[in-house]
């Protein structure tokens, strides 16, 4: 059972007899030749020069814009007229964030405008908008930083992240208010049944 395996390869192949006929080699590849001429492997030199042109054309373009993109670019400050002259604010340094400036404001406006008070819930509105105070004034020392520091993304985004908590205190404050006043027509209605 133990054979050497290598040894039964060994007189196989010295008792086998699978060589090739004389000529067969030469006769395969005339018959090749004969199904698939060299007429259709044609060589097209000049498509070789032009994906050369193309690949420097494409490195010196790569090359050209990070050699642009490592210059550090001027912000263009545009001045609208209710800033002082030398003051910049998130809407300032570019349109996407003017946008999100405009788009958090415009909300916050709209929920305060929005926002019903009574005697009752007087004490809660006056609460939430002491904490909207501390809010704004935040802003402003985060836009005072903005205009000392120039723009960078650490002040972008607690700019950001501080109108997105002032407009969801708002929003919490309404939702408090409606609740305040749904608990108060039920206790009503309790009463009068």
């Amino acid at each position: 059972m133990g054979q050497d395996l290598r040894k039964m390869f060994e007189k196989d192949a010295e008792n086998s007899k699978s060589q090739l006929a004389e000529g067969h080699e030469d006769r395969f590849l005339e018959r090749l030749d004969t199904a698939l001429p060299e007429s259709t492997k044609r060589n097209y030199p000049f498509l070789w020069l032009a994906a050369s042109v193309v690949i420097l054309v494409a490195l010196g373009v790569w090359y050209q814009v990070s050699q642009q993109s490592t210059i550090p670019m001027e912000t263009k400050i545009v001045k609208t007229d209710s800033q002082e002259s030398n003051d910049l604010s998130l809407g300032d340094i570019s349109p996407d964030l003017k946008k999100i400036e405009n788009y958090y404001v415009s909300n916050i406006n709209y929920q305060l405008s929005q926002v019903e008070t009574d005697e009752e819930t007087e004490t809660l509105f006056d609460s939430y908008m002491s904490q909207l105070n501390e809010l704004t004034e935040e802003r402003k020392v985060l836009n005072k930083e903005l205009n000392e520091f120039g723009p960078n993304e650490l002040i972008i985004g607690a700019q950001i992240d501080n109108l997105q908590k002032s407009l969801q205190l708002l929003l919490d404050l309404n939702e408090k208010i409606k609740e305040l006043k749904k608990s108060k027509n039920e206790q009503f209605t309790n009463k009068t049944i």
